[in-house]
């Protein structure tokens, strides 16, 4: 159940005994804006036994939907995508009000959603398998990809609606069904919204359930016997503990965790456009990305200049809430997320570091921060920060910065600016990273890509294009002959 004041949205969505049904929860849980604390609104909240009861419901849908024609199958993608692109202004009202967004990084998001959208479409269309060679003349052989079956995705608050359809879509247009679970602070926008879109592009009953919730309610997805895969969104923390209990009981599992991104300033760098890029990417969504820049690693002998020019940037910043024209940062997503951000601030201003700009709280906003000086063993340097602080540390040469880059055990994406594409290129390959990005910013994401991280970063999965029927199908073996072979032979 979901009460809230734009009707439209006004649902979400759960399941029971094979049917789907937007049906009342046990429990509910009030949206609070972060912008002022207002309500929004109400979800319901699933519970563990709810779960069980979904997962089961999308079990036995599973095989009806996987045998639906690839054509059915891609128009309700596309259908999907023809009305999420209607309802932009709808949906964006839902994203900046819920989870604090300025309207461009709203837009965005949307964008890259009907993108995953018709990506997913096109997917239905990808040959499945291979010919193989039998044993002998009377003997033919396949190996082809078939669903894993029922994905369970767990996705986070930052980016709701595209890290939900980034699994979402994929895993159903390969004929998989999915239960859901969006974080409880965007119930509406990474869960509602995704679930009314697909009802009204004609996705069949069963196939999709929605159930925001807590860690319970993720543990339970992860435990139970009717799930055969979990895509989890998050924090390193808990993908570790998704990991271990999703390996407990053999389960396949794509994380896509944390990052603690490093953006290389070389000697040689165009230092405008670093300077640009480096901005951009520490600030966009008030630094709650997992691609957002967390550390600039900055050659010493421009570091003064960079950090002195970012920083007048920060002070730039409007910070305000996001419905007010004019705000270019807005709020966490609550008090205790920017209480976690001065944490980290402090620390590392105890531990030596010099602030340029910024560094005050305000209940739920964080001011556009820079800090130089910043050094390993600093929890500014150490941390995901999620949050608006640049952190510059300098180096002397590029193996050292290869060394600071590498620190901290995340591989998720990062960035290297410099004049000589060879040289970025060999820097490039000694990052250890699932991405890098020569001469631009981290923050990059396409419905085409392989996105995905390794070390604390993930497992090195991958979502995007035609890597995401290796993360959503598995490969199965067929042997077929005309008349039986007569044992023992």
């Amino acid at each position: 159940m979901v009460v809230v004041d734009d009707t439209r949205w006004g649902h979400s969505l759960s399941s029971a005994h094979g049917g789907v049904a937007w049906r009342p929860a046990a429990t509910t849980h009030e949206v609070l804006s972060p912008a002022g604390g207002g309500s929004l609104g109400t979800v319901g909240v699933a519970s563990p036994g709810d779960v069980e009861t979904a997962a089961r419901a999308a079990a036995l849908a599973q095989p009806s939907w996987a045998g639906t024609g690839s054509s059915a199958r891609a128009a309700v993608f596309l259908r999907a995508a023809e009305l999420l692109a209607a309802e932009a202004d709808a949906v964006a009202r839902w994203l900046v009000r819920e989870g604090g967004a300025v309207a461009p990084k709203a837009a965005f998001e949307i964008g890259l959603a009907v993108d995953e959208l018709r990506a997913a479409a096109a997917l239905v269309s990808h040959p499945i398998g291979e010919l193989l060679p039998g044993e002998d003349p009377g003997q033919r052989g396949m190996a082809r990809r078939v669903p894993v079956g029922v994905v369970g995705v767990v996705t986070p608050w930052n980016f709701p609606l595209i890290l939900a359809m980034r699994s979402v879509a994929p895993a159903l247009a390969l004929g998989n069904a999915v239960v859901l679970k969006p974080d409880l602070k965007t119930a509406v926008s990474g869960g509602a919204i995704v679930a009314s879109l697909f009802e009204a592009a004609g996705l069949p009953p069963g196939v999709l359930h929605v159930l925001p919730g807590g860690g319970d309610v993720g543990e339970a997805l992860v435990v139970s016997d009717d799930v055969d895969m979990i895509s989890f969104t998050g924090s390193t923390r808990v993908g570790h503990r998704v990991g271990e209990l999703a390996g407990s009981r053999l389960k396949r599992v794509a994380l896509e965790l944390g990052g603690n991104n490093a953006f290389i300033v070389l000697d040689d760098a165009d230092l405008g456009a670093a300077v640009n890029n480096g901005w951009w990417g520490s600030f966009v969504h008030q630094g709650q990305i997992c691609m957002a820049v967390g550390r600039h690693l900055v050659h010493e002998s421009l570091a003064d200049e960079y950090a002195k020019r970012i920083a007048e940037l920060a002070a730039a910043h409007v910070v305000g809430d996001p419905e007010t024209p004019g705000t270019t940062l807005g709020p966490l997503i609550s008090v205790p997320q920017a209480e976690r951000v001065e944490r980290i601030v402090a620390g590392s201003l105890a531990a030596g570091a010099t602030p340029l700009v910024g560094g005050t709280r305000d209940g739920s906003y964080y001011p556009a921060t820079v800090l130089t000086g910043v050094r390993p063993g600093m929890p500014a340097f150490d941390e995901e920060i999620f949050g608006p602080v640049v952190a510059v540390t300098t180096f002397a040469t590029d193996d050292e910065a290869v060394e600071l880059a590498r620190e901290t055990g995340y591989g998720l994406v990062a960035a290297v600016h410099t004049r000589s594409l060879d040289r970025g290129l060999r820097l490039a390959d000694r990052l250890g990273t699932g991405m890098v990005h020569v001469n631009d910013q981290t923050v990059d994401d396409r419905a085409y890509i392989p996105m995905g991280g390794l070390g604390r970063s993930g497992n090195g999965s991958r979502f995007g294009g035609h890597w995401s029927i290796e993360e959503f199908t598995r490969w199965q073996w067929v042997t077929y002959r005309a008349v039986p072979l007569a044992y023992p032979r």
